[in-house]
């Protein structure tokens, strides 16, 4: 049987993925770092999009993957732990989903394609709106597994909210800062087009 849906907080009801923003509520957008390294480069991204959205939007942080427990298909539906309990109410209340995440031997890292089985069982992805950046040495394959994964949970994705960075190590300085302006200006576009995809109204379901 299918869990329910994360409850309510702070008495607020929960918000689904057809939630309609308005002119008078920013959005909220959850990021999510798929790497299980603290010094990787996807922070530094997930750093410099929080800055750049953070004036019209809500920004959340996913907890540290690597401190969510290796899956369990039985524990998922029976009795999800509270941490993973957690991550699938931020993912339902929020607006959209970034994910940053490097490639792990030609796939996604084993953190975050945990995480994701964690919601398998659930509906929080159905028709969220998700944006997706890998950021790695190449990524090709780890970038076509993650939207694979993603159209499995149902997730709604867009081509202008999907980027790929290759040679990522390169692209920053060792303080966060860009070492290179074409794939900044790039993650600037990515950072626009989600901003607006996710401001867009969805359309009224028909009766």
């Amino acid at each position: 049987m299918q869990p329910s849906r994360p409850p309510c907080v702070n008495g607020e009801p929960a918000r689904s993925a057809g939630y309609q923003t308005t002119a008078f509520m920013r959005p909220t957008i959850l990021i999510v770092i798929g790497s299980a390294s603290d010094a990787s480069s996807n922070h530094h991204l997930a750093n410099f999009l929080e800055t750049v959205l953070a004036a019209d939007c809500i920004i959340e942080r996913a907890p540290v993957l690597k401190s969510l427990p290796h899956f369990d298909p039985v524990a998922s539906d029976a009795h999800p732990p509270a941490s993973v309990l957690h991550f699938r109410e931020q993912v339902h209340r929020a607006d959209g989903v970034i994910i940053c995440t490097p490639e792990y031997v030609f796939s996604i890292p084993s953190v975050l394609k945990c995480a994701l089985e964690w919601c398998v069982s659930t509906t929080v992805f159905s028709g969220k709106r998700t944006g997706i950046i890998t950021a790695s040495a190449h990524g090709e394959m780890g970038h076509a597994e993650l939207k694979l994964v993603l159209r499995t949970l149902q997730a709604s994705l867009s081509e202008t909210s999907s980027l790929l960075i290759q040679g990522i190590k390169g692209k920053f300085n060792a303080d966060g800062t860009w070492k290179d302006a074409n794939t900044r200006g790039q993650v600037l576009q990515f950072a626009e087009s989600f901003r607006k995809w996710i401001a867009t109204p969805r359309p009224a379901a028909v009766i």
